[in-house]
């Protein structure tokens, strides 16, 4: 891990870094965004009822900024047509998106990123987080695929490779008796 990383809450002078950021990551790391929906999810995540300030975070390395990340709230659906019912879901929180810059894949500025914001998250009080990814990159970190938790996915890759939606608890047993669905129907840009 990089120990020259410092990982802060996402300030407005950040925002045209984080868009370079996002665009880099996502058309040299993926094979699926340009990254233009990414900035249009932060951007609308930003002007919801799910934002949460103290958790949007930026990750710096000689004073730019190399990383971004944000959990928001996240209403688990009881079914899997979608609508949310807050009082079941209350307390989970979503991980998208996360982004490395180009330059500085591999370095384990990923990795850092989260583990600090997890943290953050367990020290806020909620039960639980989940994210849609690599599987291989998050188990790495605690996450499990989200059906051990009886959380399901309800559309998209995951229904092909349910080992992509993922969750992890924030304490032990922290999700008992939590369930529902994943359905992004809040976002347009999701």
């Amino acid at each position: 891990m990089n120990t020259k990383i410092t990982i802060r809450p996402e300030e407005h002078r950040d925002y045209k870094s984080i868009v370079s950021l996002i665009l880099r990551s996502f058309r040299e790391g993926t094979d699926y965004s340009d990254g233009s929906d990414i900035i249009a999810l932060v951007e609308e995540i930003r002007d919801s009822e799910y934002y949460i300030p103290e958790l949007s975070f930026v990750a710096e390395l000689d004073q730019k900024v190399v990383g971004h990340f944000l959990f928001s709230r996240f209403p688990l659906s009881p079914t899997r047509e979608g609508g949310h019912d807050h009082e079941t879901s209350s307390g989970i929180v979503m991980l998208a998106p996360v982004s490395v810059h180009a330059d500085h894949f591999r370095q384990g500025i990923g990795t850092a990123m989260l583990t600090q914001g997890i943290e953050k998250v367990r020290e806020l009080g909620y039960k639980g987080i989940t994210v849609e990814g690599n599987y291989q990159f998050y188990h790495h970190v605690g996450f499990r695929t989200s059906s051990e938790y009886n959380i399901f996915p309800t559309s998209g890759y995951p229904m092909e490779e349910p080992r992509c939606m993922m969750c992890q608890e924030t304490y032990e047993g922290s999700l008992d008796g939590v369930h529902g669905y994943i359905v992004y129907d809040m976002y347009y840009n999701a």
